[in-house]
C-alpha cells in the first residue's frame, strides 16, 4: 500500500521557511483502521482458507494496483476491475471452470485431526469471503500520496462491494423463450462462535449464477447476487438498489440463508422487525426495519412462492417445511405473543417466520418492494431457509471434512431443485 510521500523540494522548503505548505493527502482525513470484521482475517483459519484455494493473490493484486495509481479515478477503475474480477473468480471456481491458476488440488481424506490438508473443495464459498475482506481492509487503510476524501474512500468502498458481490453483474439474455430467476445468498456469520464456518446461502449463489436450469416448461436462467451480514447495509438500501432494476423483469425470485439444523423452510411471513443479534461487526439493531416511505410501511409480507407445490416435492434428502409461525403483539396487547398460523389483523410484528435478523430482513426488505411495484398478484417470490452446515461430529479445528462438503453439496442441489420446481408451477 502507498503511504503519503512528500517530495524533497517541498520538505526543503519547509526547512528553509519554518512553515510547511498543505498538500492534498494532508487536507484528506486519516485512513481509519481497519473494521472488526476485517480483523478477524490475521487468524489462522482464514488465512489457511485462502492459501489452501488460491484466493491469497487477491487482496495482494488490488494492493499493487492501488500502489501504480496516480488519482482517484485510476483507483476508481483498479477497484472496479479487482472487484469484478473476484466474483467472476469466484464462480468460476464454484462452476469448474477458470484457468489454471484458479484450480486447487483435490483435497485428502480427513482423518479427524492431524496434519494440514491440500485444497478445498470447489463449492467452498469461503475463499470469496475472505479474499474480499482483504482487499476492503486494503483500499480502507490506503493512504496514496494524492490523498482521498471520506467520500472518495467511501466510494470506493462500496464500489468493491458491490462488484465483488455481482450485484452489478445481474444479466439475463434478451429475446423470449427463457425463463428468468434471480437468488440471492449471504455471508458466512457467527464467526466468533467457530471462525471456520461456512454460509451454504452464498455457496449456493456462487454454484448456480449464470446457470440454466431445465424445467418442464422449458430453460430458466439463474441469476444471484450475495449480501453482507451487516445491519448498516440494509440500512443504507442495499437490497433494494440490487433488486429494484430486476424484479419487474424476472419470472422468478427467492432470498436465501442458512436457518435450522436438518430442514429447509418456506417462510410464509416476514415481519417489519429488527431483533438486535450482533452482526459481522459485532453491531445489534433493534427497531422496525427502515425503508423509504415509513408511513406506508406494512407489518407483514408474505411470501408468494408456491409454497405447497415445494413441500410436497421430493427435492432431496432434507425435509422442507412450509413455516407459517410468527411472534406478534396482538392488536390492543402489549406482550409479544408466537402464532402458528401467521399473524393476527392488526397486530404488530416482532419476527417472521424466518426471525428477526437479517434473513427476515432481506425477505422483508424483497418483498416490500415486489409489493410497491405492483407484482404481488404475478411475481413469485419469497424467502428460502436451508439446513444449518455442519462439520463431521468430532471435526472442531479442521477447516474442512467429508461430510462437511457433502452437506453442502446437497444443500446446494437441493435448493436448485427446489429453484426447479418453484419454475414449472409458476
Amino acid at each position: 500500500m502507498n503511504s503519503i510521500r512528500v517530495r524533497l523540494g517541498v520538505l526543503g522548503l519547509a526547512l528553509l521557511t519554518g512553515f510547511t505548505t498543505p498538500t492534498a493527502a494532508n487536507a484528506a482525513q486519516a485512513a481509519p483502521s481497519p473494521t472488526v470484521e476485517e480483523q478477524r482475517l490475521g487468524r489462522a483459519a482464514p488465512q489457511e482458507i485462502l492459501r489452501r484455494s488460491g484466493f491469497d493473490t487477491a487482496a495482494p493484486r488490488l494492493a499493487r494496483a492501488l500502489e501504480g495509481a496516480r488519482s482517484y479515478g485510476e483507483a476508481r477503475r483498479a477497484v472496479t476491475r479487482e472487484g469484478a474480477r473476484l466474483w467472476q473468480r469466484a464462480v468460476d471456481r464454484a462452476q469448474g471452470r477458470g484457468p489454471a491458476e484458479y484450480e486447487e488440488r483435490e483435497a485428502l481424506p480427513w482423518k479427524g485431526g492431524g496434519g494440514r490438508r491440500e485444497g478445498l473443495s470447489r463449492d467452498d464459498d469461503r475463499p470469496l469471503y475472505w479474499a474480499r475482506l482483504g482487499m476492503t481492509r486494503d483500499v480502507r487503510t490506503w493512504e496514496p500520496e494524492f490523498g482521498l476524501t471520506d467520500g472518495q474512500r467511501a466510494a470506493l468502498l462500496d464500489e468493491l462491494e458491490r462488484t465483488s458481490r455481482g450485484q452489478d453483474a445481474i444479466r439475463y439474455p434478451h429475446g423470449k423463450g427463457m425463463k428468468r430467476i434471480l437468488l440471492t445468498g449471504f455471508d458466512p456469520f457467527t464467526l466468533d462462535r467457530d471462525i471456520r464456518i461456512s454460509n451454504p446461502s452464498g455457496a449456493t449463489a456462487l454454484a448456480l449464477d449464470g446457470t440454466v436450469i431445465e424445467t418442464a416448461d422449458g430453460p430458466a436462467r439463474v441469476e444471484t447476487a450475495v449480501f453482507p451480514v451487516r445491519w448498516q447495509d440494509f440500512t443504507d438500501g442495499s437490497v433494494e438498489r440490487t433488486l429494484r432494476p430486476h424484479l419487474p423483469k424476472v419470472d422468478l425470485f427467492t432470498t436465501v440463508s442458512q436457518g435450522r439444523v436438518g430442514r429447509f423452510d418456506i417462510e410464509r411471513t416476514n415481519g417489519a422487525w429488527r431483533g438486535g443479534f450482533g452482526d459481522n461487526e459485532t453491531i445489534g439493531r433493534t427497531g422496525t426495519v427502515p425503508v423509504s416511505d415509513p408511513a406506508s410501511q406494512p407489518q407483514w409480507t408474505t411470501t408468494t412462492l408456491p409454497y405447497a407445490a415445494i413441500t410436497a416435492a421430493r427435492t432431496g434428502r432434507f425435509p422442507v417445511y412450509d413455516n407459517t409461525s410468527v411472534t406478534e403483539i396482538p392488536a390492543g396487547g402489549t406482550e409479544s405473543v408466537v402464532r402458528p398460523d401467521g399473524p393476527t389483523p392488526g397486530s404488530t410484528a416482532r419476527a417472521g417466520g424466518g426471525g428477526d435478523y437479517l434473513s427476515n430482513e432481506i425477505a422483508y426488505r424483497a418483498t416490500l418492494l415486489r409489493d410497491r411495484l405492483g407484482l404481488h398478484a404475478t411475481l413469485p417470490g419469497g424467502h428460502v431457509h436451508t439446513p444449518v452446515l455442519q462439520f463431521a461430529a468430532g471435526n472442531t479445528s479442521e477447516v474442512t471434512d467429508p461430510e462437511f462438503v457433502r452437506n453442502r453439496l446437497d444443500i446446494i442441489a437441493q435448493v436448485r431443485a427446489i429453484l426447479t420446481v418453484a419454475a414449472e408451477t409458476a
